[in-house]
């Protein structure tokens, strides 16, 4: 997908005017016909072989308090994605997916490549709702998601529980609670004395950007007008990624119902060990030995209706960590994320939407007092979107973000999007 922004210095840099000529060309590729683009995934080998993809590119605001940076340490308002999707089927029981995805800052490069999804599938049953995956695999929990990006993204932003950054670290944790508090509204770059011993960005609740590692199973569920997801994974929705980091896999489930036309609730609750076994293996003996887990529930809901669309969900995260030196940090560190959302169609092709998105957390016993161990936040985005074909579309949105501490407290950031797809 490709996407397009407001630039806040009065010359682009050289990336920023390679990425304009990449809109350029590509938006001359969308109007010149189906044949320049193919508006479906290639299938060869008799369709034992489908190969599909997206381009976005998306060019915004400087964003200087870090309020839509990732766990890549990229804006999500100046990003570029190359994705590349290879599904191999070899019967109508097995197959395999493997997606390749590069992306960069559009203002400052910043590049990377990695293969985001690689799993096996298996269906036993043809007749059945079942499947297994089996390697590099989205979790199960949540409503959001199912649905990261291209135009199921009805913006260009994304929630705060699944994007913005906290100041916790799975390798690296205060030795006190003015540690931790040191770091308030740190999540782009926090220290702590045990573990790591290097500056890096912390985590957000739950991370959209990254897949984990393990097996999933979903069912339908005729007789509830369900389908049942669950997970076993190496990494924690915090913290998803390759390989067993933490000493203990995360289990994760997510049901979800659709009990009339137009309606979608789903619930989903997950549990795993957070800290990883380097920073436990330095711990005093009493706390080397426990696990410091991660916990999250998790409610969502969708009501569509003629040209109305309307979503809310709730995500609640809970971290323990080590109680090490006074002042101690006793309670478990908890982060509550909620946002509502809603679309509305205005003309063949053409929509707008809305989202407002709150993040809160729990209170703290410092030396200092009592505070919330990292600092509230809450956004507000509206933006409209339109389709020139069926597999392009152009999206601009403007954000409004206010925080409870931090360097940089309130930021007002627009951006513009394009985003390709076959």
């Amino acid at each position: 997908m490709c996407t397009a922004g407001l630039m806040t210095a009065a010359r682009p840099s050289r990336g920023t005017r390679l990425v304009l000529v990449c809109l350029a060309a590509m938006l001359a590729a969308a109007s010149a016909g189906a044949q320049d683009w193919p508006d479906r995934p290639v299938s060869v080998a008799h369709g034992h072989v489908t190969v599909g993809g997206d381009v976005t590119v998306t060019v915004g605001s400087g964003d200087s308090g870090y309020f839509n940076f990732t766990d890549y340490e990229r804006s999500t308002l100046r990003l570029v994605r190359f994705d590349a999707v290879t599904t191999l089927r070899a019967n109508g029981h097995v197959s395999g997916v493997i997606e390749l995805r590069a992306e960069g800052d559009s203002a400052a490069g910043n590049w990377s490549a990695d293969a985001y999804a690689a799993y096996l599938r298996v269906q036993p049953w043809t007749g059945r709702n079942f499947e297994v995956q089996a390697g590099r695999i989205p979790t199960a929990f949540g409503g959001f998601s199912r649905r990261p990006y291209g135009n199921d993204n009805l913006l260009i932003g994304y929630p705060l529980g699944y994007q913005y950054l906290t100041s916790l670290r799975p390798d690296a944790v205060p030795g006190t609670a003015d540690d931790l508090v040191a770091m308030r509204a740190r999540g782009w770059l926090a220290y702590y004395p045990v573990g790591e011993q290097y500056w890096t960005h912390g985590v957000p609740p739950m991370s959209i950007f990254q897949y984990d590692t393990g097996v999933l199973a979903k069912a339908g569920i005729p007789a509830a007008r369900g389908e049942l997801s669950v997970s076993v994974t190496a990494g924690t929705l915090s913290n998803p990624g390759v390989g067993d980091h933490n000493g203990a896999p995360q289990v994760a489930a997510r049901f979800a119902a659709k009990p009339v036309p137009g309606m979608l609730l789903g619930v989903s609750v997950a549990s795993g060990a957070f800290v990883a076994r380097e920073v436990r293996d330095v711990l005093p003996e009493d706390a080397a030995r426990q696990q410091y887990r991660q916990r999250a529930v998790g409610a969502d809901a969708e009501i569509s209706h003629g040209y109305w669309l309307v979503r809310t969900e709730l995500l609640s995260s809970v971290w323990r960590l080590p109680a090490l030196e006074a002042p101690l940090i006793t309670e478990p560190l908890r982060a509550t994320a909620w946002l509502t959302e809603g679309r509305y169609k205005l003309a063949p092709g053409l929509y707008v939407a809305a989202r407002y998105d709150r993040l809160l957390f729990s209170d703290i016993q410092s030396s200092h007092g009592v505070t919330t161990w990292d600092a509230d936040l809450w956004r507000a985005e509206a933006g409209a979107g339109y389709s020139l074909r069926r597999n392009v579309m152009l999206k601009g949105s403007y954000q409004y973000n206010r925080r409870d501490g931090g360097r940089v407290k309130a930021a007002s950031l627009a951006a513009a999007q394009v985003l390709l797809w076959f």
